[in-house]
């Protein structure tokens, strides 16, 4: 019964920055990985930035060395800084939870970069 909560997403125009937060709404205890994921329009989901459970990180090419993946495990919480945003980075943002065989998918918050 993991359910996850995603904020901070918003209008930010390009090079601007924002902070994406997501809340596991119960305990979670152990986990395999949380990550965020990236829906362009018209496009398939895909990973933006991973974090697995011994704090080992990845992230997609078109991300790296501007965003940078965090958690708490204590706050129950995984947040994604993402600096130095381009247009291209628009998308819904997803949070996602591994735990075992079971995933978990927040509802996704709406990044729009435009000037």
């Amino acid at each position: 019964q993991v359910q996850l909560v995603e904020s901070g997403g918003g209008l930010v125009q390009p090079g601007g920055s924002l902070r994406l937060s997501c809340i596991a709404t119960s305990p979670i205890g152990w986990f395999d990985a949380m990550g965020w994921y990236r829906q362009h329009p018209g496009k398939e989901r895909e990973l933006v930035a991973r974090i697995g459970s011994d704090a080992r990180t990845n992230y997609a090419d078109s991300v790296k060395d501007r965003f940078t993946i965090s958690k708490n495990n204590a706050q129950r919480t995984v947040a994604l800084q993402m600096n130095s945003l381009k247009p291209e980075d628009t998308a819904v943002y997803y949070c996602m939870l591994s735990r075992r065989s079971n995933v978990y998918w927040g509802q996704g918050t709406q990044v729009t970069v435009s000037s």
